[in-house]
């Protein structure tokens, strides 16, 4: 069976599966391994947020649904089914069918996704017409109600307006409309809003969640935003050198971290509940992912790192229902906070 003969799936199927996808970039110097034997699924219009420092995988895992690493020098194995396609096994030719039709994305910035040659209508009926094969009248149509379905103000005279004619905010806004132009079942979002300001930022998000709503589409969202994750977000998977750490629903796990990782990340940020106490930043750097150490990866920035943790990598734990973590020392089964650690926590203290 071809790889784009999916199959119906029941509503309890999830609509992305990925288990043990591992992503490495091979050149003559150095094997960087990229993703470390990631697992997860994605039921139908649920949104998942993908979030860790820059480097740790996040954008690396999220174009490999779409395989637009290049193929001379990537090397994927594992498992990618998204509505019951097989991402990993599809041809070629049948990738450039799944993509824009099943999965398609929205990057992080606009102004090298959109072609700068081509008007915004232009580039939407395109996409429309090679996927569905309509009229060109009914592509402008379709255009139309996409550019208005972002919120472009003066919908009719931009779908002649050229990328650089529009500010920033616009170009995503018109991304979005290309992205969902033939009314894909999933949708990628790599840190699209990341070079947007505050307030442009909080409307593409809105926006974002309204059309999801009304499409019901699923979401994948990379940011490395903690804001940004609880707002857009019903699950989060913390990601670090290549791996997931911990998976959680949203308020769960910005409520209560249990991986160190993730509690120094919360710790850094700037949130309601850290008013009157001093942000802490997490020591060290991340690793280099052509050396991965043979253990936890965190060992070297951990505050409750023990020999066992360079031994091997921690299995995922699951410490409730519809969360795990990848630590032998998550927060429910640590010994009492260290008293260096304790003393700089009472000095924080309002």
């Amino acid at each position: 069976m071809s790889a784009l003969q999916a199959q119906s799936q029941p509503q309890s199927q999830p609509l992305v599966k990925v288990r043990d996808l591992n992503v490495a970039f091979v050149s003559k110097e150095a094997t960087l391994h990229a993703v470390n034997g990631v697992d997860f699924d994605l039921a139908p219009k649920e949104t998942l947020c993908i979030l860790g420092e820059s480097g740790s995988g996040k954008s690396v895992t999220l174009r490999s649904l779409m395989r637009l690493h290049p193929p001379k020098r990537t090397r994927i194995t594992g498992t990618i089914l998204v509505d019951g396609t097989d991402i990993v096994a599809a041809s070629e030719r049948e990738l450039s069918s799944i993509r824009g039709r099943l999965v398609s994305m929205i990057f992080q910035e606009p102004m090298t996704a959109l072609d700068p040659v081509f008007t915004i209508g232009k580039q939407i009926t395109e996409t429309i017409r090679r996927h569905e094969g309509v009229s060109q009248q009914e592509a402008q149509r379709r255009a139309l109600d996409l550019l208005e379905l972002v919120q472009i103000p003066s919908a009719r005279q931009r779908l002649d307006a050229y990328p650089h004619e529009l500010s920033g905010g616009l170009r995503q806004r018109a991304m979005i409309a290309v992205a969902l132009s033939v009314r894909p079942k999933l949708l990628l979002a790599d840190e699209p809003t990341t070079a947007l300001d505050a307030t442009v930022q909080i409307q593409v998000l809105l926006l974002l969640k309204r059309i999801q709503a009304e499409l019901g589409m699923g979401v994948i969202f990379v940011t490395h935003d903690l804001g940004v994750a609880g707002e857009i977000a019903d699950r989060i998977a913390v990601m670090y050198a290549g791996r997931f750490i911990e998976e959680a629903p949203t308020e769960p796990l910005l409520e209560a971290p249990e991986h160190p990782y993730v509690e120094g990340l919360l710790g850094a940020t700037v949130t309601p509940a850290s008013r009157g106490r001093r942000l802490t930043a997490i020591p060290g750097s991340p690793p280099n992912l052509r050396t991965l150490p043979e253990g936890c990866a965190f060992a070297p920035r951990c505050t409750y790192v023990v020999p066992a943790c360079r031994a091997a990598v921690p299995d995922l734990l699951a410490t409730a229902p519809e969360r795990t973590v990848r630590c032998i020392r998550p927060a429910g089964l640590r010994p009492p906070m260290p008293p260096a650690m304790a003393l700089a926590a009472e000095e924080r203290a309002p």
